[in-house]
Formats: structure tokens, sequence, C-alpha cells
């Protein structure tokens, strides 16, 4: 094996000084607001809190888990993303796959129209009215419905499609195997990578979306957690979540005020955030297979 020249060696060390260095300022802010939603908030307030609770404490996500507010708009999210997620790689899929067919009519005037979209868009106000007319608002399917296809998913589904072996195909229709059975025994089988990586995005987005709601959700049972916790970053309704809370005693009393709105924001971030960083460790190992399989093959 060939040894290497200290020129080498020198380099190899400023690269791995300059990854350990990049990956700790992307990480500590997020162990920072977790630290700090385990540090009396009180406390917190006088600064000085980095690596590790000064004055450790649960208050903080005690109040978050006795709002019921909080807890609802975590079920809302949980149910938005499961469901979003399923029907929006489902039909994404179905569209993909038809997309790969030659004999399909109009093929080019439906790809140029797809990606059309991608570049403009008829913006917010005609979005509201639309959404209005169809009559999903405060309906849980505003959620689902406009997010059901993505263009973009479609073209890398489109492109793994393409690039499977063409006698799959021809052989299971020999067998007389129709479209839609090609598509869900078949082809979907073998795009495990693809649609785990693809299956991530979609549910990442679906979960820190807080815009959506935000215009289109009066309904307080309709909020999700990312919407709440953009009204509690812009607000302090500190006061007011801890008025869920017993207070019948002085003590108790007392040790609401060691809460303050920061500790708060910081623990409704972590119930928010985590949930959902849980699930990439299961799907990581597809990401470069999935996404690169998926967009550069052609």
């Amino acid at each position: 094996m060939k040894r290497l020249g200290f020129s080498d060696r020198t380099m190899i060390i400023l690269i791995y000084v300059f990854l350990i260095a990049l990956s700790f300022s992307c990480f500590y802010p997020f162990w920072n607001a977790l630290v700090v939603s385990f540090n009396l908030g009180i406390d917190t307030s006088k600064g000085g809190v980095t690596f590790w609770p000064r004055a450790f404490s649960l208050e903080n996500y005690e109040i978050v888990f006795k709002d019921e507010r909080l807890i609802n708009g975590f079920f809302v999210t949980v149910g938005r993303t499961v469901v979003g997620t399923l029907s929006s790689i489902l039909m994404t899929a179905i569209l993909a796959y038809g997309m790969t067919k030659r004999e399909l009519i109009g093929r080019n005037f439906y790809m140029f129209f797809f990606v059309f979209t991608m570049y403009f868009g008829g913006g917010l106000i005609p979005t509201y009215l639309l959404i209005s007319s169809l009559g999903l608002m405060n309906k849980f399917l505003v959620f689902i419905i406009p997010a059901l296809i993505s263009v973009w998913n479609m073209i890398i589904f489109r492109t793994f499609f393409k690039s499977l072996p063409v006698g799959l195909e021809e052989s299971a229709q020999m067998d007389g195997a129709t479209n839609w059975g090609i598509l869900f025994r078949i082809v979907l089988p073998l795009s495990g990578p693809v649609i785990a990586t693809l299956s991530l995005f979609t549910a990442v987005a679906h979960w820190n979306d807080w815009f959506v709601p935000s215009i289109y959700i009066s309904n307080e049972k309709l909020i999700p957690i990312q919407t709440m916790l953009q009204q509690i970053l812009n607000a302090n309704i500190v006061t007011e979540m801890s008025s869920n809370l017993d207070t019948a005693s002085a003590a108790r009393i007392e040790s609401l005020r060691t809460v303050t709105t920061k500790s708060l924001r910081m623990a409704t971030m972590m119930v928010a955030t985590i949930p959902i960083v849980l699930v990439y460790p299961f799907v990581q190992k597809y990401f470069v297979k999935g996404v690169l399989i998926g967009s550069l093959k052609e």
C-alpha cells in the first residue's frame, strides 16, 4: 500500500477538521435548543446555557403536553403526514408510469404542461379562490388534494421506471397482466429505493408546512403543530398555555413563573421536530441509490 506524503496527510487532516467544524455548526443550534427546552426557563434568561442544562426542569414539556391544542395539533400533523405522503406517492407513481408509455397520445404535450407548472403559478390569490370554490376551506382534505401530484417526484419516478428492463413488462403482458397489474406487482416492488427517498421528502414537506393551514384553516381542531409553533414564535402565549395546568396550590403558581417564552418555544420546537428527525435513519441507506438512479439515468 502506497504511503501518503506529508502534503497528502496535511490535506486529509484539514478536510477532516473542516468537516467536523461544519458538522458542529449545523448540529449545535439543534442541540442548544434541546438543552434550553430542558432548562429552567427563568434560569435560561440569565444566559450562559450552552452544552448542558444548568437547572434541569421538565416544566416546559409539562405545559406543552398538557395543552390540548398542541396535542391535537400534533395528531393533525401526524395524520396529514401519513395520509398525504401515501396518497401523493401513489398518485404520482401512477402518473409517472403512464408518462412512460410511448403509445400515450399527447405525451409530449402533457409533459410540457406538467413542467410548465414548475416554473409558473397563478399566485396566492387565484389559489385561494380555487381552494374556496372547491369547498376545501377548513377541511382536512385541503392538506391532501392540492399536494397529490409533485411534478419533480413524477419526473424522478418516470426516469426510474424507464430504466427498468423492457423485458419485464413484455413477459408480464405475455402472461396476461394488465398495466395496473404490471405497475403494482412488478414496477413498484422494484422501486423501493426511489419510493423510500421520495416518501421521506414528501413526509418532511407535509410535516414542516405551516403556511397552508395559516391561510386556509381557521378551525383550531385542524391546525397542525407547525402552525401553532409559528404562532408561538410570533406571540407570547405562555400565560394562556400555563392556564391549562392546575394552579390550585401556591407552590404550583410559583413554579409556573419559571417558564419563559423562549423555553416554551424550544420545548414546542422539539416536540414538532424530533419525530420526523427519527424517521431519517431508517431511509438513509436509500438516499444515494434512490435519488441518483431516479434522476441521472435516462
